[in-house]
Protein backbone atom coordinates (compact mmCIF):
# COMPACT_ATOMS: atom_id res chain seq x y z
CA UNK A 1 0.00 0.00 0.00
CA UNK A 2 1.19 3.44 -0.95
CA UNK A 3 1.49 5.87 1.62
CA UNK A 4 -0.02 9.15 0.39
CA UNK A 5 1.82 12.77 0.78
CA UNK A 6 0.67 16.18 0.34
CA UNK A 7 -2.87 16.77 2.06
CA UNK A 8 -2.25 14.41 4.34
CA UNK A 9 -5.93 14.40 6.13
CA UNK A 10 -5.94 18.44 5.74
CA UNK A 11 -9.81 19.47 5.74
CA UNK A 12 -11.03 21.18 2.34
CA UNK A 13 -12.99 23.58 1.38
CA UNK A 14 -13.77 23.82 -2.20
CA UNK A 15 -15.12 27.27 -4.41
CA UNK A 16 -16.64 27.31 -7.64
CA UNK A 17 -18.39 29.97 -9.80
CA UNK A 18 -21.50 29.74 -11.54
CA UNK A 19 -21.55 32.25 -15.23
CA UNK A 20 -22.65 32.66 -18.39
CA UNK A 21 -20.24 29.80 -19.90
CA UNK A 22 -20.51 27.92 -16.64
CA UNK A 23 -24.26 27.21 -15.58
CA UNK A 24 -25.03 25.43 -12.35
CA UNK A 25 -24.81 22.06 -13.43
CA UNK A 26 -21.04 22.41 -14.77
CA UNK A 27 -20.03 24.42 -11.59
CA UNK A 28 -21.03 21.19 -9.62
CA UNK A 29 -19.28 18.57 -12.27
CA UNK A 30 -16.41 20.63 -12.28
CA UNK A 31 -16.33 20.87 -8.26
CA UNK A 32 -16.87 17.02 -8.11
CA UNK A 33 -13.67 16.68 -10.21
CA UNK A 34 -11.60 19.12 -7.80
CA UNK A 35 -13.01 17.07 -5.11
CA UNK A 36 -11.67 14.04 -6.58
CA UNK A 37 -8.60 15.66 -7.09
CA UNK A 38 -8.36 16.66 -3.47
CA UNK A 39 -8.86 13.25 -2.48
CA UNK A 40 -6.18 12.09 -4.89
CA UNK A 41 -3.87 14.62 -2.73
CA UNK A 42 -5.00 13.48 0.28
CA UNK A 43 -7.52 16.00 2.13
CA UNK A 44 -10.98 15.65 2.92
CA UNK A 45 -13.07 17.88 1.67
CA UNK A 46 -15.72 19.06 3.84
CA UNK A 47 -18.01 21.66 2.39
CA UNK A 48 -18.56 23.56 -1.21
CA UNK A 49 -19.15 27.19 -1.96
CA UNK A 50 -20.54 28.39 -5.40
CA UNK A 51 -21.70 31.93 -6.38
CA UNK A 52 -23.37 33.43 -9.70
CA UNK A 53 -21.21 36.15 -10.44
CA UNK A 54 -20.69 37.31 -14.37
CA UNK A 55 -17.43 38.45 -13.67
CA UNK A 56 -14.69 37.39 -11.24
CA UNK A 57 -13.58 39.83 -8.77
CA UNK A 58 -10.34 41.14 -9.58
CA UNK A 59 -8.95 41.43 -6.19
CA UNK A 60 -10.77 38.35 -4.63
CA UNK A 61 -12.00 36.63 -7.18
CA UNK A 62 -15.56 36.25 -5.83
CA UNK A 63 -17.86 38.75 -3.66
CA UNK A 64 -17.19 39.99 -0.58
CA UNK A 65 -20.36 38.53 1.26
CA UNK A 66 -19.65 35.12 0.03
CA UNK A 67 -15.90 35.73 1.37
CA UNK A 68 -17.40 36.63 4.31
CA UNK A 69 -19.59 33.35 4.37
CA UNK A 70 -16.63 31.46 3.42
CA UNK A 71 -14.10 32.91 6.06
CA UNK A 72 -16.70 32.24 9.01
CA UNK A 73 -16.87 28.73 8.14
CA UNK A 74 -13.21 28.22 7.19
CA UNK A 75 -12.39 29.86 11.02
CA UNK A 76 -15.34 27.63 12.96
CA UNK A 77 -14.54 24.05 11.52
CA UNK A 78 -10.77 25.15 11.33
CA UNK A 79 -9.97 24.30 7.95
CA UNK A 80 -6.16 24.48 6.40
CA UNK A 81 -6.89 24.81 2.47
CA UNK A 82 -9.17 26.15 0.76
CA UNK A 83 -9.11 25.78 -3.21
CA UNK A 84 -10.65 27.55 -6.02
CA UNK A 85 -11.89 25.79 -9.26
CA UNK A 86 -10.24 28.25 -11.42
CA UNK A 87 -6.62 29.45 -11.86
CA UNK A 88 -5.92 32.85 -9.30
CA UNK A 89 -4.26 35.52 -10.05
CA UNK A 90 -0.96 35.99 -7.74
CA UNK A 91 -2.58 39.22 -6.80
CA UNK A 92 -5.89 37.30 -6.09
CA UNK A 93 -4.30 34.48 -4.13
CA UNK A 94 -2.65 36.90 -1.93
CA UNK A 95 -5.53 39.04 -0.85
CA UNK A 96 -7.95 35.88 0.13
CA UNK A 97 -5.01 34.83 1.94
CA UNK A 98 -4.92 37.84 4.12
CA UNK A 99 -8.67 37.30 4.61
CA UNK A 100 -9.11 33.48 5.21
CA UNK A 101 -5.58 33.17 7.05
CA UNK A 102 -5.34 29.88 5.52
CA UNK A 103 -3.48 28.00 2.61
CA UNK A 104 -4.88 29.11 -0.26
CA UNK A 105 -4.52 26.76 -3.63
CA UNK A 106 -6.21 27.07 -6.94
CA UNK A 107 -6.89 24.11 -9.58
CA UNK A 108 -3.43 24.56 -11.10
CA UNK A 109 -1.10 23.96 -7.91
CA UNK A 110 -3.78 21.55 -6.66
CA UNK A 111 -2.61 19.17 -10.22
CA UNK A 112 0.99 20.75 -9.71
CA UNK A 113 0.93 19.01 -5.96
CA UNK A 114 -0.78 15.83 -7.18
CA UNK A 115 1.57 15.57 -10.05
CA UNK A 116 4.76 16.11 -7.62
CA UNK A 117 3.53 12.81 -5.24
CA UNK A 118 3.20 10.77 -8.53
CA UNK A 119 6.34 11.26 -10.54
CA UNK A 120 8.63 8.20 -10.36
CA UNK A 121 11.08 8.75 -12.63
CA UNK A 122 13.80 11.59 -12.89
CA UNK A 123 12.26 12.38 -16.15
CA UNK A 124 8.84 12.97 -14.75
CA UNK A 125 10.56 14.66 -11.83
CA UNK A 126 12.24 17.48 -14.02
CA UNK A 127 9.13 17.94 -15.93
CA UNK A 128 7.20 18.63 -12.88
CA UNK A 129 9.97 20.85 -10.92
CA UNK A 130 9.65 22.91 -14.05
CA UNK A 131 6.08 23.40 -14.42
CA UNK A 132 6.36 24.22 -10.47
CA UNK A 133 8.86 27.16 -10.66
CA UNK A 134 7.02 28.88 -14.13
CA UNK A 135 3.89 28.93 -12.12
CA UNK A 136 5.72 30.31 -8.51
CA UNK A 137 7.35 33.06 -10.46
CA UNK A 138 4.80 35.20 -10.64
CA UNK A 139 3.89 34.47 -6.92
CA UNK A 140 7.34 34.75 -5.09
CA UNK A 141 6.14 38.20 -3.14
CA UNK A 142 3.78 36.45 -1.37
CA UNK A 143 5.24 33.34 -0.59
CA UNK A 144 9.28 33.77 0.07
CA UNK A 145 9.05 35.16 4.39
CA UNK A 146 11.51 36.95 4.52
CA UNK A 147 9.23 39.41 2.28
CA UNK A 148 6.52 39.78 4.33
CA UNK A 149 7.38 42.80 5.60
CA UNK A 150 7.38 44.37 2.14
CA UNK A 151 5.01 47.67 1.46
CA UNK A 152 5.23 50.50 -1.12
CA UNK A 153 6.00 53.90 0.44
CA UNK A 154 8.11 55.73 2.48
CA UNK A 155 10.62 54.25 4.69
CA UNK A 156 10.05 51.05 2.72
CA UNK A 157 12.13 51.54 -0.22
CA UNK A 158 15.88 50.07 -0.54
CA UNK A 159 17.50 46.06 -0.20
CA UNK A 160 14.02 44.71 -0.57
CA UNK A 161 13.42 45.24 -4.38
CA UNK A 162 17.16 43.83 -4.36
CA UNK A 163 15.62 40.78 -2.67
CA UNK A 164 12.90 40.33 -5.11
CA UNK A 165 14.81 40.45 -7.79
CA UNK A 166 17.73 38.35 -6.46
CA UNK A 167 14.80 35.58 -5.95
CA UNK A 168 13.52 35.65 -9.66
CA UNK A 169 16.81 35.19 -10.33
CA UNK A 170 17.86 32.30 -8.67
CA UNK A 171 14.26 30.61 -10.01
CA UNK A 172 14.84 31.91 -13.87
CA UNK A 173 18.32 30.06 -13.45
CA UNK A 174 16.98 26.80 -12.47
CA UNK A 175 14.07 26.96 -14.79
CA UNK A 176 16.60 27.28 -17.53
CA UNK A 177 18.48 24.43 -15.82
CA UNK A 178 15.89 22.35 -16.09
CA UNK A 179 15.09 22.75 -19.64
CA UNK A 180 18.61 21.72 -20.47
CA UNK A 181 18.39 18.93 -18.37
CA UNK A 182 14.96 17.95 -20.06
CA UNK A 183 16.42 18.63 -23.66
CA UNK A 184 19.22 16.52 -22.37
CA UNK A 185 17.13 13.15 -21.56
CA UNK A 186 14.52 14.55 -24.60
CA UNK A 187 17.95 13.47 -26.98
CA UNK A 188 18.01 10.08 -24.97
CA UNK A 189 14.68 9.12 -25.47
CA UNK A 190 14.45 10.19 -29.28
CA UNK A 191 17.48 7.66 -29.37
CA UNK A 192 15.73 5.05 -27.89
CA UNK A 193 12.86 5.18 -29.91
CA UNK A 194 14.65 5.00 -32.75
CA UNK A 195 16.69 1.74 -31.61
CA UNK A 196 12.81 0.38 -31.33
CA UNK A 197 13.09 -0.28 -35.09
CA UNK A 198 10.38 -0.65 -37.63
CA UNK A 199 7.32 -1.77 -35.06
CA UNK A 200 3.94 -0.57 -35.79
CA UNK A 201 3.63 2.11 -32.60
CA UNK A 202 0.34 2.06 -30.83
CA UNK A 203 -0.84 4.93 -27.87
CA UNK A 204 -2.99 4.60 -24.91
CA UNK A 205 -4.93 7.77 -25.04
CA UNK A 206 -7.69 9.19 -23.00
CA UNK A 207 -9.12 11.27 -19.95
CA UNK A 208 -7.21 10.74 -16.85
CA UNK A 209 -8.62 7.86 -14.64
CA UNK A 210 -10.80 5.87 -18.05
CA UNK A 211 -8.81 2.75 -16.86
CA UNK A 212 -5.76 2.74 -19.46
CA UNK A 213 -3.37 1.65 -17.19
CA UNK A 214 -5.46 -1.57 -16.40
CA UNK A 215 -6.54 -2.38 -20.12
CA UNK A 216 -2.33 -2.44 -20.44
CA UNK A 217 -2.19 -4.88 -18.23
CA UNK A 218 -4.96 -6.77 -19.61
CA UNK A 219 -3.41 -6.74 -23.01
CA UNK A 220 0.04 -7.00 -22.69
CA UNK A 221 0.00 -8.78 -19.30
CA UNK A 222 2.47 -6.35 -17.70
CA UNK A 223 2.22 -4.96 -14.21
CA UNK A 224 1.88 -1.16 -15.07
CA UNK A 225 0.65 0.73 -11.43
CA UNK A 226 -3.13 1.55 -11.62
CA UNK A 227 -5.42 3.19 -9.20
CA UNK A 228 -9.39 4.98 -9.19
CA UNK A 229 -7.27 8.36 -8.31
CA UNK A 230 -6.43 10.59 -10.57
CA UNK A 231 -3.30 10.77 -12.60
CA UNK A 232 -2.12 7.36 -11.43
CA UNK A 233 0.04 7.42 -14.62
CA UNK A 234 2.60 9.79 -15.45
CA UNK A 235 5.74 7.88 -16.89
CA UNK A 236 5.20 6.67 -20.10
CA UNK A 237 5.15 3.15 -20.15
CA UNK A 238 6.15 1.27 -23.37
CA UNK A 239 5.73 -2.79 -24.27
CA UNK A 240 5.76 -5.30 -26.94
CA UNK A 241 2.83 -6.38 -26.86
CA UNK A 242 2.44 -9.87 -29.96
CA UNK A 243 -1.41 -10.87 -30.71
CA UNK A 244 -1.61 -13.88 -32.63
CA UNK A 245 1.93 -13.54 -34.45
CA UNK A 246 2.16 -10.02 -35.27
CA UNK A 247 4.48 -7.95 -32.72
CA UNK A 248 3.68 -4.19 -31.94
CA UNK A 249 4.91 -1.27 -29.39
CA UNK A 250 2.03 -0.19 -26.72
CA UNK A 251 2.66 2.78 -25.07
CA UNK A 252 0.71 4.12 -21.50
CA UNK A 253 0.85 7.93 -21.41
CA UNK A 254 -0.13 10.71 -18.85
CA UNK A 255 -4.03 11.67 -18.78
CA UNK A 256 -5.70 14.41 -19.81
CA UNK A 257 -8.06 16.31 -18.11
CA UNK A 258 -10.12 19.63 -18.34
CA UNK A 259 -8.76 23.14 -17.31
CA UNK A 260 -5.26 21.63 -17.87
CA UNK A 261 -2.45 24.41 -16.38
CA UNK A 262 -0.54 25.95 -19.80
CA UNK A 263 2.12 25.06 -17.21
CA UNK A 264 1.58 21.54 -17.43
CA UNK A 265 0.97 21.18 -21.07
CA UNK A 266 3.99 22.83 -21.82
CA UNK A 267 6.12 20.72 -19.35
CA UNK A 268 4.34 17.41 -20.43
CA UNK A 269 4.82 18.36 -24.30
CA UNK A 270 8.03 15.54 -25.10
CA UNK A 271 6.30 13.07 -22.69
CA UNK A 272 3.23 13.33 -25.91
CA UNK A 273 5.95 12.18 -27.75
CA UNK A 274 4.79 8.84 -27.61
CA UNK A 275 1.66 10.47 -28.53
CA UNK A 276 2.95 12.23 -32.14
CA UNK A 277 5.46 9.33 -32.85
CA UNK A 278 2.20 6.46 -32.90
CA UNK A 279 1.18 4.93 -36.07
CA UNK A 280 -2.85 3.86 -34.57
CA UNK A 281 -4.26 5.84 -31.27
CA UNK A 282 -6.40 3.59 -29.01
CA UNK A 283 -8.80 6.29 -27.46
CA UNK A 284 -10.42 5.01 -23.78
CA UNK A 285 -13.16 6.84 -22.76
CA UNK A 286 -14.94 6.05 -19.05
CA UNK A 287 -18.62 5.30 -20.94
CA UNK A 288 -19.75 5.26 -17.22
CA UNK A 289 -19.17 8.88 -16.67
CA UNK A 290 -21.80 10.91 -17.17
CA UNK A 291 -20.28 13.61 -18.68
CA UNK A 292 -18.11 11.31 -20.85
CA UNK A 293 -18.95 13.24 -24.80
CA UNK A 294 -17.06 16.12 -22.83
CA UNK A 295 -14.26 14.48 -22.26
CA UNK A 296 -13.60 13.10 -25.48
CA UNK A 297 -13.93 16.94 -26.55
CA UNK A 298 -10.86 17.87 -23.97
CA UNK A 299 -8.88 14.78 -25.05
CA UNK A 300 -8.94 15.62 -28.81
CA UNK A 301 -8.91 19.43 -28.44
CA UNK A 302 -5.39 18.42 -27.19
CA UNK A 303 -4.63 15.83 -29.36
CA UNK A 304 -5.21 18.66 -31.87
CA UNK A 305 -2.71 21.66 -30.21
CA UNK A 306 -0.04 18.12 -30.68
CA UNK A 307 -0.86 17.88 -34.28
CA UNK A 308 -2.25 13.97 -33.62
CA UNK A 309 -5.64 14.27 -34.42
CA UNK A 310 -5.85 12.83 -38.05
CA UNK A 311 -4.20 10.17 -36.68
CA UNK A 312 -5.85 6.54 -37.34
CA UNK A 313 -7.99 6.27 -34.10
CA UNK A 314 -10.11 3.34 -32.18
CA UNK A 315 -12.93 4.80 -30.16
CA UNK A 316 -12.04 2.25 -27.31
CA UNK A 317 -15.28 2.76 -24.34
CA UNK A 318 -14.71 1.21 -21.44
CA UNK A 319 -16.23 -0.01 -18.17
CA UNK A 320 -19.58 -1.12 -19.76
CA UNK A 321 -19.67 -3.07 -16.57
CA UNK A 322 -20.73 0.41 -14.24
CA UNK A 323 -22.49 1.84 -17.09
CA UNK A 324 -26.27 2.69 -15.79
CA UNK A 325 -28.48 5.39 -17.20
CA UNK A 326 -31.51 6.99 -15.46
CA UNK A 327 -35.02 5.64 -17.19
CA UNK A 328 -37.51 8.45 -18.69
CA UNK A 329 -41.01 7.71 -16.53
CA UNK A 330 -43.46 6.77 -18.75
CA UNK A 331 -46.22 9.13 -17.09
CA UNK A 332 -43.80 11.89 -17.18
CA UNK A 333 -44.85 13.66 -20.99
CA UNK A 334 -42.46 17.20 -20.07
CA UNK A 335 -38.87 15.48 -19.93
CA UNK A 336 -36.82 15.18 -22.47
CA UNK A 337 -34.29 12.77 -23.31
CA UNK A 338 -30.95 13.29 -22.80
CA UNK A 339 -27.85 11.93 -22.63
CA UNK A 340 -28.26 10.42 -19.07
CA UNK A 341 -31.36 8.38 -20.27
CA UNK A 342 -29.91 6.42 -23.08
CA UNK A 343 -29.08 2.74 -22.66
CA UNK A 344 -25.81 1.56 -23.75
CA UNK A 345 -27.82 -0.52 -27.33
CA UNK A 346 -28.67 2.83 -27.92
CA UNK A 347 -25.14 5.05 -27.20
CA UNK A 348 -24.21 2.85 -30.03
CA UNK A 349 -26.91 3.52 -32.38
CA UNK A 350 -26.04 7.07 -32.35
CA UNK A 351 -22.85 9.20 -33.67
CA UNK A 352 -20.76 6.07 -32.36
CA UNK A 353 -22.28 4.15 -35.15
CA UNK A 354 -20.73 6.13 -37.79
CA UNK A 355 -17.07 5.91 -37.13
CA UNK A 356 -16.35 3.36 -39.93
CA UNK A 357 -16.47 0.51 -37.09
CA UNK A 358 -13.67 1.95 -34.86
CA UNK A 359 -15.63 1.48 -31.82
CA UNK A 360 -15.35 -0.69 -29.07
CA UNK A 361 -17.45 -1.25 -25.82
CA UNK A 362 -15.41 -3.31 -23.42
CA UNK A 363 -14.60 -3.62 -19.60
CA UNK A 364 -10.52 -4.01 -18.94
CA UNK A 365 -11.10 -4.92 -15.22
CA UNK A 366 -14.24 -8.33 -16.12
CA UNK A 367 -12.39 -8.79 -19.68
CA UNK A 368 -15.80 -7.93 -21.16
CA UNK A 369 -15.68 -8.17 -25.29
CA UNK A 370 -11.41 -8.52 -24.94
CA UNK A 371 -11.54 -10.90 -27.99
CA UNK A 372 -12.84 -8.30 -30.13
CA UNK A 373 -10.88 -5.33 -28.86
CA UNK A 374 -7.91 -8.18 -29.60
CA UNK A 375 -9.45 -8.50 -33.13
CA UNK A 376 -10.00 -5.00 -34.04
CA UNK A 377 -6.40 -3.75 -32.85
CA UNK A 378 -5.43 -7.14 -35.04
CA UNK A 379 -6.65 -6.03 -37.83
CA UNK A 380 -5.57 -2.05 -37.70
CA UNK A 381 -2.17 -2.98 -36.72
CA UNK A 382 -1.69 -5.41 -39.58
CA UNK A 383 -3.35 -2.90 -42.47
CA UNK A 384 -0.18 -0.25 -41.40
CA UNK A 385 2.49 -3.45 -41.16
CA UNK A 386 1.67 -4.70 -44.54
CA UNK A 387 1.34 -1.18 -45.84
CA UNK A 388 4.69 -0.31 -44.22
CA UNK A 389 6.43 -4.17 -45.28
CA UNK A 390 4.03 -5.25 -48.50
CA UNK A 391 6.50 -8.39 -48.35
CA UNK A 392 5.36 -9.52 -45.14
CA UNK A 393 1.61 -9.67 -45.88
CA UNK A 394 1.89 -13.70 -45.95
CA UNK A 395 2.74 -13.99 -42.52
CA UNK A 396 0.13 -12.34 -41.27
CA UNK A 397 -3.81 -13.61 -41.73
CA UNK A 398 -6.67 -11.19 -41.93
CA UNK A 399 -7.82 -12.87 -38.70
CA UNK A 400 -5.42 -13.57 -35.85
CA UNK A 401 -5.31 -16.45 -33.22
CA UNK A 402 -6.77 -15.49 -30.26
CA UNK A 403 -3.64 -15.41 -28.38
CA UNK A 404 -1.34 -12.26 -26.57
CA UNK A 405 1.91 -12.03 -25.05
CA UNK A 406 4.41 -9.49 -24.01
CA UNK A 407 7.81 -9.81 -24.06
Amino acid sequence: MIEEKGLDHENIVLVGIINQNQNEEKATEYLDELAFLSYTAGGDVIKRFTQKIDVPNPKTFIGSGKMEEIREFVTEHEVGTVVFDDELSPAQQKNIEKILKCKILDRTSLILDIFAQRAQTSYARTQVELAQYQYLLPRLTGLWTHLERQRGGIGMRGPGETEIETDRRIVRDRIALLKKKLETIDKQMATQRGNRGALVRVALVGYTNVGKSTLMNTISKSEVFAENKLFATLDTTVRKVVIGNLPFLLSDTVGFIRKLPTQLVESFKSTLDEVREADLLLHVVDISHPNFEEHIASVNQILDEIKCSEKPTIMVFNKIDQFEYEPIDEDDLITEKESKHYTLEEWKDTWMNTMNGNALFISAVNKENMDEFRNKVYSAVRDIHVTRFPYNNFLYPEIPVDQVEEE
